[in-house]
């Protein structure tokens, strides 16, 4: 079982995060990255968040790499792994809205709303294969794990990048991360990218996820319950569409109450497994 090789509109929804981020830009290994770290500046605890299609400078990723740190006190890194080339955040509202508004659309615009998202992603996605995209992530966990005092290293993945966090745990090869969590992941071979996880994984998935039906679920729980030997969860977050977790509509109660109990859920996943 899989979930295909192209993205629906809703890989797309969702609106842009109010407030500053409070980290800091650098290079490191290459890239350029996003950098949220505690006061002390400790490493011992580090956490690398692999962006969804929109990349390192999407705000609500930065304040996603904001909470983690406070919250964890780590560090966070949250490179570009697009080489500038990640989808404009406009595009979020061009293409498909939040469910408030998706309801009013008439089947013409959701015909154009098709349109623009195959003109669109179908291309990036060959650009970012995984024969291209894999081999950048995995260097910069590996050039991550050299800095000095740096201790654990977790993956955290959001849509596009979800797929990679489960792959940094073990997932089609080495075991690179010592935890990961993986949000609405994306593009996931169900069962072939969980069969060789070796370290501990959560995820997180709306009921609604236009890429991840029913049916994909029932194979990701079951890839995960023959691993035995590694702690792992999946929790599924009622009414909640793909890429809630990271662009939810916050003046939604339900969406914002979904975005806090997912950021809960990897929060506490990785000061269990981090620590």
């Amino acid at each position: 079982m899989s979930t295909g090789v192209g993205m629906s509109a809703c890989c797309l929804s969702g609106t842009i995060a109010s407030g500053t981020p409070k980290g800091r830009e650098e290079t490191i290994g290459g890239l350029p990255t996003y950098v949220a770290e505690p006061a002390d500046g400790s490493k011992a605890k580090t956490i690398v968040v692999l962006s969804d299609v929109f990349g390192w400078q999407l705000p609500n990723t930065r304040l996603a790499a904001d909470t983690y740190s406070s919250a964890l006190g780590c560090t966070v890194y949250l490179p570009d792994l697009h080489s500038g080339t990640s989808l404009p955040a406009d595009f979020l509202n061009a293409v498909e809205p939040p469910l408030s508004v998706q309801a009013k659309l008439t089947t013409l615009d959701k015909a154009k709303n098709t349109a623009t998202v195959a003109a669109t992603l179908g291309p990036w996605l060959i650009s970012h294969r995984e024969a291209v995209s894999r081999p950048i992530i995995e260097g910069f966990i590996r050039q991550v794990k050299t800095i000095p005092g740096t201790n654990k290293v977790g993956a955290l993945g959001f849509c596009w990048g979800g797929r990679y966090a489960l792959l940094a745990a073990g997932g089609g090869g080495e075991g690179l991360v010592d935890a990961a969590v993986a949000a609405h992941p994306s593009l996931l071979a169900v069962p072939g990218d969980l069969e060789g996880i070796s370290k501990p994984v959560s995820v997180a998935l709306g009921d609604r996820d236009g890429l991840v039906d029913a049916g994909t679920r029932g194979g990701i729980q079951d890839a995960l319950a023959k691993k035995t030997d590694v702690e792992h969860e999946m929790r599924v977050y009622e009414g909640m569409i793909h890429g809630f977790a990271l662009r939810g509509d916050w003046s939604s109660e339900a969406e914002k109450r979904a975005m806090d109990e997912v950021t809960s859920q990897g929060v506490e996943w990785f000061g269990k497994y981090l620590a």
